[in-house]
């Protein structure tokens, strides 16, 4: 009889105590199935982070029309301060999948968000609620961001090298599209009224339409509970390496964490950066047109091409150059952008953002096709990715806070599109002079 070849039967944690997705035959044997199913719930948390994260911008436009009375750069403060606190929040949130594990981890980060929703759905309700009342829920929600970098730090380990772009892609990608549902769905939730003796007291706008505010947080809530189920039941956590603080700062001594942090912060601070405050900006510039059902269009566009962005890179075994490819759009895109705010031409305007929005999404799932390259030690590339989707975060309070204060300084945002111009321009000569000429020695 002939000898069996099958592969033995191990328990899950068994296949967990000895990962190694690297290994061919272990990868297709054991580790396949389950690193997808972790991937697949990580990114159904992810997303409902982005939702959270950007759930402010859906209200904010709303909030005068209700009876408050806030000022423009209160307004594009508080749209800021959820960027503020999430990017923040990601230089911590970085080392949680290897301190206390992924799943635990992301388990509790997600149950927090629970707390400030809550709060913001009963403050929404009061028209007497203060500035500094709503300042404080409002940073709350911005923990969701966090969510990103320890999500990204763990799903990465799950994964060989040669899929990890895509994996990360994915799960970045499909994550970012939480801030195209939250801007598509927010105005759909607000106005149902079918739960109104449950939710509490509509309010009405200035042209007498009834909304319910309140809705996007506790359709929130109901969200975070199925999540926090398919947490427990699916995720995993990897035994991975304990890292001392020393090794931890390691990173910070290599020149290419900053410079790709720098390429980075590039790409996503301008897709969250101008996700959050493309609806102020067009209320601002264009106040005779509804966009309530359109801010979701460019989010969607940046967030659903971004895996693409990481698959092509793996394709052509190169994200430095869709990396390069996609900066010099995204200059150009800007220009035009503010072509079209001068002209006053909305579908020129319109559109450009929606191209620059395109070009955000090629770069952030390329450029993080780079890291896994540039730094071939597995514990390393996974802090460097958390430190550099940390710092890209930042772009969620920089670019509302330059727009506020290009408005309250020269009552013009074009002072703060000039700031973006040359911030990328030296983005793309960073990326030309270290990865993409010949003589650089980089091949990522």
């Amino acid at each position: 009889m002939a000898a069996t070849t099958a592969a033995p039967k191990l328990s899950r944690r068994e296949i967990l105590a000895q990962w190694n997705p690297d290994n061919e035959q272990f990868w297709n044997q054991y580790g396949k199935k389950i690193a997808n199913q972790n991937l697949i719930v990580s990114t159904i948390a992810l997303t409902l982070s982005f939702c959270v994260w950007t759930l402010w911008s859906t209200i904010a436009v709303k909030l005068n029309a209700i009876g408050f009375h806030f000022t423009d750069e209160q307004l594009f403060t508080l749209a800021a301060m959820p960027g503020l606190v999430g990017a923040t929040g990601r230089l911590i949130y970085t080392y949680m999948p290897g301190i206390l594990g992924g799943r635990n981890w992301t388990f509790v980060a997600t149950a927090f968000l629970l707390i400030p929703l809550w709060g913001l759905a009963e403050a929404l309700q009061d028209p007497t609620t203060s500035y500094e009342t709503f300042f404080i829920y409002v940073a709350l929600l911005g923990i969701a961001g966090a969510n990103f970098s320890s999500s990204m730090a763990n799903i990465g380990h799950f994964f060989p090298r040669s899929k990890r772009g895509t994996a990360l892609g994915i799960n970045a990608g499909i994550g970012n599209l939480g801030v195209s549902i939250i801007f598509l769905m927010a105005p759909i939730v607000m106005g149902m009224t079918v739960f109104a003796p449950l939710v509490g007291s509509p309010q009405t706008l200035n042209d007498g339409t009834i909304i319910f505010l309140q809705n996007t947080c506790y359709v929130g809530i109901i969200q975070i509970l199925i999540t926090l189920g398919l947490i427990v039941k699916y995720m995993d956590n990897l035994p991975l390496p304990k890292q001392s603080p020393a090794s931890m700062m390691s990173i910070f001594t290599n020149k290419h964490t900053w410079l790709m942090t720098w390429i980075y912060t590039c790409g996503f601070g301008s897709f969250i950066g101008f996700s959050v405050a493309l609806s102020l900006l067009v209320n601002k510039e264009f106040p005779e047109i509804p966009f309530a059902y359109g801010a979701f269009l460019g989010p969607f566009i940046g967030a659903g091409i971004r895996p693409v962005g990481g698959w092509l890179a793996d394709k052509i075994n190169s994200g430095t150059k869709i990396t390069m490819l996609s900066l010099i759009g995204m200059f150009f895109a800007a220009i035009v952008i503010m072509i079209g705010i001068n002209s006053h031409n909305f579908l020129l305007f319109f559109a450009a953002f929606l191209f620059l929005f395109f070009m955000t999404g090629f770069e952030t799932g390329a450029s993080f096709r780079m890291i896994p390259y540039i730094f071939t030690d597995g514990m390393q590339s996974s802090l460097v990715t958390g430190f550099t989707a940390a710092m890209g975060a930042y772009g969620a309070f920089f670019i509302p806070k330059v727009f506020g204060w290009a408005y309250s300084t020269y009552e013009s945002v074009m002072p703060a599109f000039y700031i973006i111009l040359a911030f990328i321009a030296v983005t793309i000569v960073i990326t030309y002079w270290f990865y993409a000429r010949k003589g650089s020695g980089m091949k990522c």
